[in-house]
């Protein structure tokens, strides 16, 4: 264990089957560029993104509805058993400018399954064929909706990667309004500042196989579009203390051999100073959203430790 009681090291050592797919994800094409410079070519010379689509097995599992908020899809999933006590607002990563890949349905369904949660992801558009403020619009309209017929102190706020900063941004948004507020946010390895200044990154780097700092900036860039990625608007762990302090209880989950490792520290240390009850679980050398490895022993304490905050 750590000596900061705020962040615990629940794995010491990764396990042979998270050590076993981590080759095998070294060895698949990359997700993003490497080389920042090879970003901009790369949405470039792209065909418009696409969703992975809802397994159709979904279908006879669960009662899945497909809806509309801000002109954009969502998808809610519930036990055949009807809703859940917490529905989940969960907003997938990708760096703001990928879709919904093939592995986050296992993820959802993992949730569903084990947590007894009903789960409503938005497929939104995705810059720079939209723009940031397409994604705020959906969130912003999803978490009404679903407050609508839900009590929001029974909502939890989740995402992944780009997909956790959607989650915490919205979270912060609601905090400065008179509506409803939801009950908790968790955060799967999120990333929190755009600009990646931290120095600390260059020595987890030579260990994260799917991200580099070069391609995130130039990413984060894209992300703001005209804005300032350094703002707290577009990087939330620069938000105020004061600002902060409005949030619901927070739990944040990150691998070691993620860069986001660093900032989630940094981020979990600003929430506990600003009073919110917050904690940070980490996992020695796992990879960027390990948790959608559902097969593991890591991913399978996350959602253990996920069903705990739900139940506290």
């Amino acid at each position: 264990m750590l000596t900061d009681t705020s962040i615990e090291l629940r794995s010491a050592k990764p396990s042979l089957l998270m050590r076993t797919i981590k080759w095998l994800m070294s060895k698949r094409p990359d997700v993003f560029p490497h080389r920042a410079e090879d970003l901009e070519p790369f949405l470039a010379g792209r065909k418009l993104p696409k969703d992975a689509p809802m397994p159709e097995s979904f279908r006879t599992k669960f009662d899945a509805e497909e809806w509309e908020a801000a002109g954009q899809k969502v998808v809610t999933l519930h036990r055949k058993s009807g809703p859940g006590i917490w529905h989940m607002l969960y907003f997938h990563g990708g760096g703001f400018v990928l879709p919904m890949f093939k592995e986050h349905w296992p993820l959802a369904q993992a949730m569903v399954e084990k947590l007894g949660v009903s789960i409503s992801l938005p497929l939104y558009e995705v810059v720079p064929e939209s723009s940031h403020t397409r994604q705020d619009e959906l969130a912003d309209a999803a978490f009404a909706k679903i407050a609508e017929g839900h009590d929001p102190s029974k909502i939890i706020l989740n995402g992944d990667s780009a997909g956790g900063h959607m989650a915490l941004s919205l979270a912060l948004r609601l905090a400065k309004t008179d509506g409803p507020k939801p009950g908790k946010l968790a955060l799967f390895a999120p990333w929190l500042d755009v600009t990646m200044a931290d120095p600390g990154m260059q020595a987890v780097e030579p260990h994260d196989i799917m991200l580099k700092i070069g391609t995130l900036r130039a990413c984060g860039q894209v992300f703001a579009g005209e804005g300032d990625p350094a703002s707290a608007q577009f990087s939330p762990l620069f938000s105020p203390g004061e600002d902060l302090a409005a949030l619901p209880p927070t739990r944040i989950w990150t691998g070691c051999h993620d860069l986001f490792i660093v900032d989630s520290r940094t981020f979990t240390g600003k929430l506990r100073d600003a009073g919110v009850d917050a904690k940070l679980y980490e996992y020695e050398g796992a990879p960027h959203v390990f948790m959608a490895v559902v097969p593991t022993r890591e991913s399978k304490d996350c959602l253990h430790l996920l069903g705990e905050f739900l139940a506290e």
